[in-house]
């Protein structure tokens, strides 16, 4: 909810200050709804690499107990679905990267290494934002995505593929707690 509470203020701030919506990414990608499907497909992927091999490498379990009671959930599973998609898709993409990107962008300048500070920083903002919650295992996993998200919107310069991207994974994950999946999944690779 937080998430659609702090768009809902970049899109009221940018309207206000008279910021265009395209300095917040809102731009037609470059290959269309191509890029929207390759980032739908994506997003997916990431979630089971991630879950089958990166956190198991790092040592993290597989079950992500904040979540855990989805399991089999059906009552609770559109409303995290919503949650999922608009709040995390939508919602935090327009926040981390969108609003983000473009301040610190306006205060150190466009230059590749400026970039790249500006990626690193919102990357452990986002994972700062997850660690209340989900913990150490949900800060590194956003440290992670939030550094893959960062530089897709650095280099396409488009929101709508990262919020695609983001919406799929998290969608994904959801899905696999609630299909009670995540433990099998996440020994797929390594046992």
């Amino acid at each position: 909810m937080i998430d659609l509470v702090g768009a809902a203020l970049v899109l009221i701030w940018a309207s206000v200050s008279g910021t265009p919506w395209r300095n917040l990414g809102f731009v037609r990608p470059p290959h269309g709804s191509i890029d929207l499907v390759i980032a739908l497909v994506a997003g997916v992927l990431f979630k089971i690499l991630m879950k089958a091999l990166i956190m198991p490498l790092l040592g993290f379990g597989a079950i992500n107990q904040t979540y855990h009671y989805l399991v089999g959930n059906t009552a609770a599973l559109p409303g995290i679905l919503f949650i999922m998609i608009v709040g995390g898709g939508f919602g935090e993409e327009l926040m981390w990267r969108g609003f983000l990107f473009e301040r610190l962008g306006a205060l150190l300048g466009p230059r590749a290494h400026a970039k790249l500070a500006i990626v690193v920083v919102t990357s452990i903002f986002f994972a700062l934002a997850h660690l209340w919650d989900q913990g150490v295992p949900g800060a590194v996993q956003a440290t992670m995505t939030g550094l893959v998200f960062g530089f897709t919107y650095a280099r396409m310069r488009t929101i709508w593929p990262v919020m695609v991207a983001h919406a799929a994974f998290d969608v994904a994950a959801t899905l696999m707690i609630y299909w009670n999946l995540e433990e099998p999944i996440g020994q797929l690779l390594l046992r």
